[in-house]
Formats: structure tokens, C-alpha cells, sequence
């Protein structure tokens, strides 16, 4: 069993094969979180507390005369506000009009197989393999809390998955008192550590430079990371790390944690005045209040957490795995995903049915699978001023319906494909001047605009009800097999004209839940489109919408230099088979930098790989690479889809080159992949060891065998880089 409770001791123990999780319900009702490490027994680990009698730090009210007893200072698993604790807090309620206090105290809990389900919410499940096994690994604890003084229960659940090495949580807070209950703050997970001495990994960024890596130490005192844009956003993303000073991609303790929520998040990790260090995520309570009535509960965003001794490296490979059996539902998640060509950087606006067949007669010559049309080519949209909520095909400007454009792209083989905005309405729109009340914005206020667009409110079940009606109508008129689902601006100055009286905070969720509903029945009526999430780019790339997606497009920044450090940061947190990447044009659109048709191939197919320029513009020997691109990427789309992805060097140390690998399940195959970022007179020679093969296993490089353990050990010699930003990619097969 993973989850085992000792009645005795009153100790949980949640055993995964990567790690141990233990809890214990002391004799005052609290419950502590006693271990969190690398798998150990079930030994009763509070035998690690030491109560001590220190200054400024208060007793619980019914504790009266042991003054070593202190929740200031006591590694607790559910930290709430008004019991004496003052490090940052997982619970802030109380009920209307009174303050807000809490003190929770163990009440019940139940084990059983399987995993908890989080109705509206995205959440990891059990894989029907796993379910059919006939040991299964996935089981489910609840442990419910109430209040010393009133009817307020918190329900905390854990989803063990004892293979995978995950374990997630989530909270349920119910009010079965007779008055209001007003929840200010609920986070989905808090944990304490012991140690320190930890670093703290994130990844910060801006529109177009998204997720960059950052290490640094702990400090005394409180790092927030988080997002009160409305969506995960461009400047942070919902995944951390801590990890032990001395951890590496390949040793070390690492905790990864995730929160799987496409909207504002907060996460804070605080070390105290005795250096213990404790990490709390979920909802930004940024003007957050949600009142409960008598009987109601409010549920939080699941987080997952997977630890590992084994570095930084296992730890991503770990966690990608979960996504792709236990978190992406999508149909395609295990098939070969369609190389495609997107219209946006080739055409911008300006389009016809005309130039698009000739980017699809080019595309079907070359072997491509799709083509994707992009923004522009619904309502009075010229520009990016004007026509979003307008989802009715302007035919004069494409020259035919949707659906006899779909018809011609099919006749060449291809795919069909549109980009849509649909949470999104223009000031200039049919759909605004009818309906000015369906966007967010403060009464007697001039709203604050971003690309003149407004953002729809969807907490109001007739503005959902009107998205979905036209992605169905669209969806069901044409052959459309692929739908980029963009977002482009962040959420501000929220309110709703349905409930005035809603706070800004409460709204921000109530908009997510909305945004999940319309995702809910988008992939339930049409579960073989294939749906790309995006927002600006990278502006959304969370777990929570990977539940819906399985792939978002990384960036807005198609340039290939800046590409390997934005997905360099993506590979920490997420599979390298959600990371949409594309071939642009050069001088690149973003920053104008010049690089070979090769190198942007290469950067392009460590993820989800296409086209997005002018296919008719190439000259030959551009369509000759493209060619040889587009035939490599097929070949081997499985194991760039579902092998074990290595991060060989760092663009943030490695000012020469970076280099990446992919090896297959079964080690008979890898990749090897590198970018010259810099040159020199005179260089020395430059190496790299491969990662990942079969020790005693015999691979063919360039016409010579080398046993595997030599080419980790030892590595190879790199050839030497010809032109600025040149590359190498080179692929290894397994003797027979």
C-alpha cells in the first residue's frame, strides 16, 4: 500500500518509490508534517521536533501550561491564520463581519485506491492501466479538520502515485455553521522543511523572454513568487524547485512543486527565525474574498510535488512522464503530431484564399502535415484594433467559406488548422456594441485597454454559452482539425456587471473556472481536434491547461538564440512534447538576428515542430533543408515525442554552445543536438558527454562504434562550428 496509517502512533505514511511523506496527529489534535524526503520506513519522524521555550512564540489557546509548545515554530501540514503561527499561512477565514480566525484540529479521514477527482478543475488521474493493475498504484488519503470552536471543516487530499513518484493536494474548505463564512486567502499545499540551507529555482521572464532560470539561496524572510494578471502569465510560472545547495542535473535532493492553475497564483517560500523553510501555493489572494453560505465549499487548485535524490535531470524526466500518462487527456497526446506551417509571420493580416493555397501547395511539396490560418480572417479584422468576438467568417476578404477553404488545403494533403481569440472582444465589434456589459470593466470608469481589447466576462453563463456556441459552429462547418487558442492581454480592473458585488479576486477565479467549463466541453465535443493553448506566446504555459492542451506554443519569440534559453527553462517544468516550436524567417521578426536555416531547424525540433514564414519564399537550398528537416522529424518523432529528454549544457553558463539529447525509452536510439552560440580564434576543441545510453551497449556514430559508456564518460569531440550560430545534430542507433 502507499498510504499507511499507524493507529497507535497516529502517523500517515505516503510511500512512493522516489520519496517518503509523513504526517502525525499529535495529542493536542494538530496535525504535524513530521518527513518529506527520500524513502525511508515508518518510523514516527516527530521524534525530529525539539520543543523548546522560545521567546514570542505563544501557545494555542486551550494549550495552557507547556510553553515548549508552539505552532510559531512547529512544522505543521496545514498552517492557517489566528493560532499563533506567523510564518505565511495556507488558511485565512472567519466568518462575515468578525475576525477572521481559525484553529484546526484533526477530525476524521478515510484511504481508498484510486485518485480524488476536483469537479470544474484540472487534476492528475489514474491512467486505466493503473486502474485495471491488479496492485494499483494510485490510492487517495483524505484527512478532514474542523475548527476547536465552530462548524468550519477543511478536507485535505492527497493523490499518491507510488510509481510515478508524485504525490498531489488539494483542499476542500466547507462551512456547515449557520452564517457566512468569508475565505481570504486558501492555498492548495504548505510544506515545511527542515533544512535551510536550500536553493530556490524559478523561472521569471516577460512577453516574448519567457521562463528563464534563476537559482539562488533561501533568505531569512520571504520570497513571493506569483501573478496577479489573471492568467500564470509571461513574468512567473506556477513551478518551483528547491533543492540542496550541492544538487546537480544528475544528484542531489530536489523538491518540485507545480500548481496546476492557469490564472493569478502565489507562491512563497519563507525561511524562519530557526531556519526551517516552508513553501505554500495556490490562489493569488490579492483582493480575494469568496463567501460560503451555510453547506457551501470552496475547493483550491490542485499542486503536485515529486521529490528526488537523483538531481535535476530525473526530476524534469519525472515529472514529464507524469504529464504525459497522467495528466494530458488529449487523443494526440500519444500520437505523431502533424508538422505545420502557420501563416501569422509569413502574411500578418494581409491574406487571401490565394496566397494561402500557395503556402499550401509549397507545404505539401515540402512534406509538411497542416496549415494553420492565424489571426484575421473573421469580422472587420484588418489589424489587431478591431473584430474579436466577432467569430463570423469575412468571406469577401478570404475569397470562400471555411469550409471550401478547409476543402482546399484537404485536396493537398494537408491538415487545416485556425488560430481564434475567444476570450477576448474588441471596442470595434458588432459583439460590443450589442453587448457592452459581457466585458469586465469598472462602472463610470474608461477601462484599461490592451490592444483595444477588452476581456470577456467569463463568469456569466450567457457570455460562455455564446463562446461556445460559435467554436461549435465553426468546428462543426468546417474540417477543422487544429484550433490555437490564444489570449492576449492580461486581466485588470475586473468587474462584472452580472454581481457588482463580487471582488476582484473572486472574479479572477470565477473567470478561470469559466475559461475551464468552456475548455471542458471544447475537448468533450471535439476530442480528435488538436488544441494548442497560447497567450502571447508563453503567457499561459501551466499544468492546468496542458489538462486540456497538450501543447502550447512556447513564445512569441521564434528566434532560435533566444528560443534555447526560453525552452531551456520550459524543460525544467514541463514535457518537451507541450513545447510548440517553429522555423521563422530571418532577419527574425522579433530582434532581427540572422541565423542559418539549419540552426533554426535544430532549436525548432526540440519540441512540437513547424514552419511559421513564407513557404513560397524559400530559395532552393533553404527548401532542400526544410526537406531534409521535415523527413528527420518524422523519422524520429517518437523519440523526440516520448524519449527521455537531457539538458546537456546551460545557455545561462555555457556561453559557447548548448547542447541537448534525447534518448528512447529502451536506449537503442538518441539524439544529440548543439548551437555554437559564440566564436573564437584559435578555439580549442570542444566536448560533450552524452547522457542517458546503455553502458555496455555498442552505438554507431559517424560510421564508428563506441560503447555507450564510453561516449558518457569520455564524450566526443565536436566538430568545429563554421559560420556564426552554426550547428550539429547527429543521431545514434543501438548495434544489433
Amino acid at each position: 500500500m502507499a498510504i499507511r496509517y499507524d493507529e497507535t502512533r497516529k502517523v500517515f505514511t505516503l510511500q512512493t518509490e522516489k520519496s517518503t511523506y509523513q504526517m502525525k496527529v499529535d495529542g493536542h489534535g494538530i496535525l504535524l508534517h513530521t518527513y518529506f524526503g527520500g524513502p525511508a520506513d515508518e518510523t514516527d519522524f516527530s521524534y525530529l521536533i525539539v520543543p523548546e521555550d522560545h521567546g514570542f512564540c505563544g501557545q494555542p489557546g486551550d494549550v495552557v501550561e507547556d510553553r515548549t509548545y508552539s505552532m510559531d515554530y512547529y512544522p505543521l501540514e496545514y498552517p492557517v491564520h489566528g493560532n499563533g503561527d506567523y510564518r505565511v499561512k495556507a488558511l485565512k477565514a472567519g466568518w462575515k463581519g468578525e475576525v477572521p480566525g481559525l484553529d484546526l484540529r484533526y477530525d476524521s479521514h478515510k484511504i481508498y485506491p484510486g485518485k480524488y477527482g476536483l469537479p470544474g478543475l484540472p487534476a492528475f488521474f489514474e491512467a486505466e492501466s493503473e486502474a485495471a493493475a491488479a496492485h494499483r498504484t494510485v490510492e487517495t488519503l483524505e484527512i478532514v479538520l474542523k475548527d476547536l470552536y465552530e462548524e468550519i471543516y477543511v478536507t485535505l487530499y492527497y493523490g499518491v502515485f507510488e510509481k510515478a513518484g508524485l504525490i498531489t493536494r488539494a483542499a476542500v474548505i466547507e462551512n456547515r455553521g449557520g452564517k457566512i463564512l468569508e475565505v481570504k486567502r486558501a492555498m492548495s499545499a504548505s510544506f515545511d522543511f527542515p533544512e535551510g540551507d536550500l536553493d530556490l529555482i524559478h523561472f521569471y521572464g516577460k512577453h516574448a523572454c519567457e521562463r528563464q532560470f534563476e537559482r539562488r539561496s533561501v533568505f531569512h524572510g520571504i520570497s513571493e513568487i506569483g501573478s496577479i494578471r489573471g492568467t500564470s502569465s509571461h513574468q512567473q510560472n506556477p513551478f518551483v524547485i528547491l533543492c540542496e545547495k550541492a544538487a546537480t542535473e544528475d544528484f542531489g535532493g530536489c523538491w518540485g512543486v507545480v500548481l496546476l492553475y492557469s490564472g493569478g497564483f502565489k507562491i512563497q517560500v519563507e525561511k524562519d527565525q530557526f531556519d526551517m523553510t516552508r513553501l505554500v501555493c495556490g490562489l493569488d489572494d490579492d483582493e480575494f474574498i469568496w463567501e460560503l453560505k451555510g453547506g457551501e465549499r470552496f475547493v483550491t487548485p490542485e499542486a503536485a510535488v515529486l521529490y528526488t535524490d537523483r538531481g535535476l535531470t530525473d526530476l524534469s524526466q519525472s515529472l514529464s512522464a507524469a504529464y504525459r500518462k497522467n495528466l494530458i487527456r488529449s487523443w494526440w497526446k500519444d500520437r505523431k503530431r502533424p508538422v505545420l506551417v502557420n501563416n501569422w509571420e509569413a502574411t500578418y493580416f494581409n491574406f487571401n484564399q490565394e496566397k494561402l493555397s500557395g503556402i499550401a501547395r509549397q507545404a505539401s511539396r515540402l512534406g509538411l502535415d497542416m496549415l494553420v490560418l492565424d489571426d484575421g480572417w473573421f469580422g472587420k479584422r484588418d489589424d489587431d484594433n478591431s473584430g474579436l468576438g466577432d467569430w463570423k467568417v469575412n468571406e469577401t476578404k478570404l475569397g470562400c467559406s471555411m469550409k471550401e477553404m478547409a476543402e482546399k488545403v484537404n485536396g493537398l494533403g494537408l491538415k487545416f488548422g485556425i488560430w481564434m481569440e475567444p476570450e477576448m472582444v474588441s471596442e470595434d465589434s458588432d459583439l460590443y456594441r450589442a453587448h457592452p456589459d459581457w466585458a469586465f470593466q469598472v462602472p463610470g470608469r474608461t477601462p484599461n485597454r490592451g490592444r483595444n481589447q477588452l476581456v470577456l466576462d467569463l463568469t456569466r453563463k450567457d457570455v460562455r454559452d455564446y463562446i461556445k456556441t460559435n467554436v461549435d459552429h465553426l468546428l462543426n462547418n468546417a474540417n477543422i482539425e487544429y484550433v490555437k487558442w490564444d489570449m492576449n492581454r492580461s486581466i485588470e480592473s475586473v468587474g462584472s456587471a452580472a454581481d457588482p458585488s463580487q471582488s476582484q479576486g473572486a472574479l479572477r477565479h470565477r473567470y478561470v473556472l469559466g475559461l475551464y467549463e468552456i475548455l471542458e466541453e471544447f475537448v468533450t465535443r471535439h476530442p480528435r481536434v488538436l488544441l494548442e493553448g497560447c497567450s502571447g506566446g508563453g503567457g499561459r504555459f501551466d499544468a492546468g491547461f496542458l489538462y486540456y492542451a497538450p501543447q502550447t506554443w512556447c513564445s512569441d519569440n521564434t528566434d532560435a538564440i533566444e528560443r534555447l534559453r526560453i525552452q531551456y527553462g520550459t524543460s525544467f517544468g514541463y514535457p518537451m512534447s507541450s513545447v510548440s516550436a517553429h522555423v521563422s524567417v530571418c532577419p527574425n521578426h522579433q530582434n532581427g538576428r540572422v541565423t542559418p536555416f539549419k540552426t533554426r531547424g535544430i532549436c525548432a525540433m526540440q519540441g512540437a515542430f513547424g514552419y511559421e514564414l513564407d513557404l513560397e519564399k524559400l530559395d532552393g537550398e533553404d527548401q532542400a533543408e526544410a526537406k531534409r528537416q521535415i523527413e528527420r522529424y518524422q523519422e524520429y518523432s517518437d523519440l523526440f515525442r516520448n524519449g527521455s529528454y537531457y539538458r546537456l549544457t546551460s545557455p545561462f553558463e555555457n556561453s559557447d554552445f548548448t547542447a541537448w539529447s534525447y534518448v528512447s525509452e529502451d536506449k537503442t536510439c538518441a539524439s544529440l543536438s548543439v548551437v555554437y552560440t559564440d566564436l573564437h580564434a584559435n578555439p580549442k576543441g570542444l566536448r560533450v558527454k552524452w547522457k542517458g545510453l546503455q553502458e555496455h551497449g555498442v552505438y554507431v556514430l559517424e560510421g564508428k562504434e563506441y560503447s555507450g559508456k564510453a561516449l558518457m564518460q569520455g564524450g566526443m569531440v565536436l566538430p568545429k562550428p563554421e559560420c556564426n550560430y552554426d550547428s550539429y545534430m547527429v543521431i545514434i542507433e543501438q548495434k544489433n
